[in-house]
């Protein structure tokens, strides 16, 4: 049995009048990218400079305007990578650069050296201030720490004296989530104050969920409660870097932005240290589908999934929300019908709303395409395998047909697994175009030719044959189909009843082909099944969906 008595609760926030919880997010945050430096650092094979720089420009062209590209000051690749963006003038005047450092002078003063040139530039310190850290790694009590996080901002201060560009102070209090309330806000307070903070020099406050540590709505709790307690609201941007490691790094996020968080720092695909950071997709995402304009183009997925999975030498997760190559996809049964359902309706409603069952978005806005929406394998139903029969290959089929072609792809998915669609149509010919079939057939259609002679009267001239024996035979009826039908019974002597037709163009134009059913019973032995017959002339379709069903009948 699992020792879980090893584990202590984290405590709660005594909030008792939160107002988080009746709010609703209405509009984008400020999007801050860290794949450059919390992303890269978690990589097994960083990014070289090339390929970091093929990113950065890709999360430009995403729309990000606050890009955190590194730590200049702790190795030469990340240096080199800053003053390539700089020299090569990529960095686009309505992008500002953020730079990771810790409160020391000499790396300090290495990052002003790395961001000589950028117009304007955020400077993120940060220091550990969580009971545990403060108590086992740098064994020291509440005013050291605290005096580490002001001395780190007077040193950026005075750097900044001198820059010739514009410096936007950013601090984390590293581990908030294991950190008193009170002393995060005096710690927070005290660098504002260092800072000369008002509101029009705001410092960035960024308050990490370092390690995601109890439920999401305690977070939330948590990021009210400073926004709350700030002396001077206006002079904070409230920011939040929230991770993965109890997988609600995104529903601590959101419920964050509805306690009063201004900026969201995060990464494409949620890579980062660990279980990952808060995966800004899934964020941009969730809010599109609920018709708020993320701020964000993920219009072409397909491309970022392409550049990301090169450059960081990771895959995307087949479930992985709005960009897994699985979440567009149903092999149900019931959510295969309900897709085509709701798509069949979403063209007939034709109001420019997206409602479709279990598909939140629609996947062309991502650049996904419909023919993966449903798949077929051995749990698959009748509607999947009408759905790709239409969407694929435009052929409506009756409903009574639905189940009589899903038991024929039923019995090959069991056998092999996933059926494509190729497969789908390959087998749907064998079994129902007479023409395509290379199987014994009793009965061979050859020609025919039908006079109507009024409404109510047909005659038909027709020639088959019937179990390797030529017939020619001609007979009369209430409709070409009719006529036909009795030429058939009269020379083969069968007892057949048609039970259901129905008629379709297969395309658009003068040269589109028609596509007739036909649901013919054998009196005899009461069994049923369909025919199908295409051709260009709707009556020649309608013979040859008569003698694929008596074919299929016996």
């Amino acid at each position: 049995m699992m020792n879980y008595k090893k584990y202590k609760r984290v405590p709660v926030v005594d909030l008792k009048d939160r107002k988080w919880p009746d709010k609703q997010i209405e509009k984008a945050p400020i999007w801050c990218s860290v794949d450059l430096r919390d992303g890269n650092q978690a990589l097994i094979e960083p990014m070289v400079v090339e390929e970091k720089i093929e990113f950065f420009n890709m999360l430009v062209k995403l729309g990000f305007k606050e890009i955190e590209i590194g730590f200049p000051s702790a190795s030469q690749i990340e240096y080199d990578f800053l003053r390539q963006l700089v020299d090569r003038k990529l960095i686009p005047d309505d992008v500002v650069v953020q730079v990771l450092v810790q409160c020391r002078e000499h790396l300090i003063e290495k990052t002003f050296e790395a961001i000589k040139g950028i117009k304007k530039t955020i400077v993120h310190i940060y220091n550990s201030t969580s009971t545990l850290q403060r108590d086992v790694v740098f064994k020291k009590d509440k005013e050291e720490i605290k005096q580490i996080a002001i001395d780190g901002t007077r040193m950026v201060k005075e750097y900044a004296k001198d820059f010739d560009g514009e410096i936007v102070l950013e601090y984390s209090p590293e581990s908030f989530t294991g950190t008193e309330l009170d002393y995060a806000l005096e710690v927070c307070e005290a660098v504002m104050d260092e800072w000369g903070a008002d509101k029009d020099n705001k410092v960035i406050i960024n308050l990490p969920a370092t390690v995601e540590m109890t439920t999401p709505n305690v977070y939330a709790d948590r990021i009210e409660w400073m926004d709350r307690n700030f002396k001077d609201r206006d002079r904070v941007i409230l920011s939040i870097h929230p991770h993965n490691d109890r997988g609600t790094g995104v529903a601590a996020t959101e419920l964050a932005l509805l306690a009063g968080a201004d900026r969201v720092e995060g990464t494409l695909f949620g890579n980062g240290e660990r279980t990952g950071n808060v995966d800004v997709i899934t964020l941009a995402g969730n809010m599109f589908s609920q018709g708020i304009d993320p701020e964000l183009d993920f219009s072409n997925i397909n491309e970022q999934i392409e550049v990301y999975e090169r450059c960081c030498k990771m895959e995307v997760g087949y479930r992985h929300p709005y960009a897994g190559k699985l979440v567009f996809t149903a092999f149900s049964g019931s959510h295969q019908d309900a897709i085509s359902k709701g798509v069949t309706a979403l063209k007939e409603r034709n109001d420019g709303i997206w409602e479709v069952p279990y598909l939140p978005i629609d996947p062309s806005d991502l650049g996904r395409e419909y023919e993966p929406i449903v798949r077929i394998n051995s749990q698959s139903g009748k509607g999947g395998v009408a759905f790709v029969m239409d969407t694929y290959f435009g052929y409506k089929l009756p409903k009574g047909m639905h189940k009589e072609f899903a038991d024929v792809i039923q019995k090959i998915a069991e056998a092999q697994g996933e059926v494509s669609p190729d497969t789908i149509m390959e087998k749907f010919e064998e079994e129902y175009i007479v023409a395509k079939t290379e199987r014994e057939t009793p009965f061979e259609f050859e020609s025919c030719k039908v006079i109507d002679e009024d409404d109510n009267k047909s005659i038909a001239d027709i020639k088959f044959s019937y179990k390797g024996n030529k017939v020619e035979v001609e007979s009369e009826g209430n409709g070409p189909i009719d006529a036909i039908l009795n030429a058939i019974k009269k020379e083969t002597k069968v007892n057949v009843k048609i039970l259901d037709y129905s008629e379709h163009t297969l395309g658009e134009g003068s040269h589109a082909k028609a596509a007739a059913y036909i649901q013919m019973l054998d009196k005899e032995t009461g069994r049923t099944t369909y025919g199908v017959g295409v051709s260009s002339n709707i009556t020649r379709a309608s013979i040859r969906a008569m003698f694929s069903a008596l074919d299929r009948l016996f």
